[in-house]
């Protein structure tokens, strides 16, 4: 393998045309006959020459030495500005975020436009995930999951990022779709569309109709709450959702009632512990929205 330092005098002596003027360019001592022991051990290695003398103390690059050049010099001369942004935490690149869709549809446009506006030379690839893809982040198989999180793991540090509230969602048509409150008892009779992936989710539904003392003759299942959403408005049955959205689920044919008393729910967006310092993860969370 060649030497970074060798490509360095290389490097050089092509840009001063010389040994002797490339000394003055380096950034730690170095003396002329070691420049040229430098550049003489990469030829040996490259087997060809690079340099032609065309005066007492000036080269010129061969054909070869130009094709060697034309490599090396972009990568030398972006390497202090990639330092320089190391240090000062200024990366950009990828920055992979798994999210359920009613975040990335609801709560991750806004951020990211600001993230987009302040760090262009950060992408984001979106994933959409049926359950809390932790996982997926444990793995190192992405950066962020924005989600409703049932469990934190000791591994990973989290931050709130928005609050969501229960609602009832009920088929337009429906005779209780113009009252301005149901009450859940007086649905007891129709089906209930429940998750089918997410059992925390699930679970969290049931419990909410078992306390108003309902349990749900007919049951649906679906694996989103847009499927939901879809099912309840094509007439199957009415589902209870969180929803990021102050009015509630917004769908044709679906009327969305807030269950009062309820409490809300958190979105978190979590990290790994092991990532914390990750310029790209920082920048993300400086712009991240403040419930």
């Amino acid at each position: 393998m060649i030497q970074l330092q060798r490509l360095e005098g290389f490097y050089r002596v092509a840009r001063a045309e010389g040994y002797a003027r490339a000394v003055p360019t380096f950034p730690y001592p170095i003396t002329q006959p070691g420049i040229h022991q430098q550049v003489k051990r990469l030829e040996a290695e490259v087997g060809v020459p690079l340099f032609e003398r065309v005066g007492k103390d000036r080269v010129v690059l061969t054909p070869e030495g130009r094709a060697l050049y034309a490599h090396v010099a972009p990568f030398l001369e972006g390497l202090d500005a990639v330092v320089q942004s190391l240090r000062k935490g200024e990366v950009g690149g990828t920055l992979r975020i798994h999210a359920s869709g009613h975040v990335l549809r609801y709560l991750l446009p806004a951020w990211l436009r600001r993230l987009q506006a302040k760090r262009p030379d950060i992408e984001v690839a979106l994933f959409e995930s049926k359950t809390p893809a932790l996982d997926i982040l444990s793995a190192g198989d992405t950066d962020l999951v924005v989600d409703h999180l049932p469990e934190i793991p000791e591994d990973v540090d989290v931050r709130e990022v928005g609050r969501t509230q229960p609602f009832l969602v009920l088929p337009a048509h429906h005779p209780q779709a113009k009252r301005p409150q149901v009450r859940l008892a007086q649905l007891r009779d129709d089906a209930f569309i429940a998750y089918s992936t997410d059992r925390h989710l699930r679970d969290l539904q049931l419990a909410a109709l078992a306390r108003a003392g309902v349990t749900p003759k007919r049951l649906h299942a679906a694996d989103s709450s847009e499927t939901i959403l879809g099912f309840v408005a094509a007439g199957l049955g009415y589902s209870l959702l969180a929803s990021l959205l102050p009015g509630g689920p917004r769908e044709a044919g679906v009327v969305s009632r807030l269950i009062p008393g309820a409490g809300t729910g958190i979105v978190h967006a979590a990290w790994r512990k092991t990532a914390a310092r990750s310029p790209i993860i920082q920048a993300a969370l400086a712009l991240a929205p403040k419930p």
